[in-house]
């Protein structure tokens, strides 16, 4: 019986990967000095490498292999970042750098479970067709291949699968950018012109996933409008993947949330907490997005933890297998 969740066959080049079926689960393996969420914690790649197997025993469908982190502020190594490679003593990282810390990682992984299904988490056209070769069977480009121009025709070229991201600025802008009054509407056209861009280099329909992009230029609740309203994203016509693990909206709402309740109970005395939530103490406010943008079709999650997210999920598709069909 179908439900609201559209079924799609995802090309990948050397396999094919049904959605829609379930909610699948992409795991988080950022080998990386400085990710937002674990910056540090697999950087080496014995660690990074054990990280995968556990990721993949837990249940991760995919593993999605990262060597920079893009976060808020960061600076990034493309054309359009102003042509300075680095500020304030920072340099954004080179394609070499990706090189030395994902290739060791992806090529023991490939080499030690063959069947596992390997994405690539990088704008750079170079290091997505390092990792291709590889054996690398998705390019998870944030940028919707907007920071490097050869981005397009190396997919395009390797037949692979492509997750392409809506991004509103660079990393080192988003800070100023004005607020959105609705977000839903930008999304949804910049998706589809980019969609139509991947399209026209020569990139098939069927290898391509859409993803909003979560903290990706949006400020803080401007976030919550595209998880309330995710399921208009299906108008596009493609597979969904929501990215919200550890996000700062979900930080920002639990802090609220937690001064709000302080104030309550004892409202002379309760400090206001000093901070966010730290990431690992996201993770249960993770579950909930998950579950809201898989009742609301999303075909993938990309979450740090896998094994909760596993479980959490099992819970909703059990919930969407008994929605009546849609007309």
């Amino acid at each position: 019986m179908p439900t609201m969740r559209p079924r799609f066959q995802w090309n990948l080049g050397r396999r094919a990967l049904p959605l829609g079926e379930r909610t699948l689960v992409m795991g988080i393996l950022n080998v990386t000095p400085d990710s937002f969420s674990d910056g540090g914690r697999y950087l080496a790649p014995h660690a990074a490498i054990d990280h995968g197997h556990a990721l993949l025993d837990e249940g991760a469908d995919i593993l999605d292999i990262g060597g920079e982190s893009t976060r808020p502020g960061a600076l990034i190594a493309s054309p359009l970042a102003s042509g300075s490679p680095e500020a304030g003593g920072v340099r954004a990282v080179s394609a070499q750098q990706e090189f030395d810390r994902i290739l060791p990682v992806l090529e023991a992984l490939r080499r030690e479970r063959p069947e596992a299904i390997l994405s690539i988490d990088t704008y750079k056209s170079t290091v997505a067709h390092a990792a291709l070769n590889a054996g690398a069977d998705i390019v998870n480009d944030v940028s919707g291949l907007t920071w490097d121009a050869d981005m397009a025709s190396v997919i395009a070229n390797h037949r692979c699968g492509l997750i392409l991201m809506h991004t509103r600025g660079l990393p080192s802008e988003w800070h100023s950018l004005p607020p959105l009054p609705d977000p839903v509407p930008l999304v949804l056209d910049e998706l589809r012109a980019r969609a139509a861009a991947a399209l026209a280099a020569g990139i098939a329909r069927q290898s391509i996933v859409l993803d909003p992009g979560f903290g990706f230029g949006k400020r803080l609740d401007e976030n919550y409008p595209l998880l309330a309203r995710f399921a208009e994203l299906h108008t596009l016509g493609f597979p969904l993947l929501a990215a919200v693990s550890r996000k700062g909206f979900l930080a920002h709402t639990l802090a609220e949330a937690l001064a709000k309740s302080r104030a309550q109970l004892a409202p002379p005395v309760s400090p206001l907490p000093s901070a966010a939530p730290s990431s690992p103490d996201r993770d249960t406010a993770t579950l909930a997005a998950c579950v809201a943008a898989a009742l609301a079709g999303a075909h993938l999650v990309r979450v740090h933890e896998v094994r909760p997210a596993v479980e959490a999920l099992a819970i909703a598709d059990a919930i969407l297998a008994q929605r009546p069909p849609q007309p």
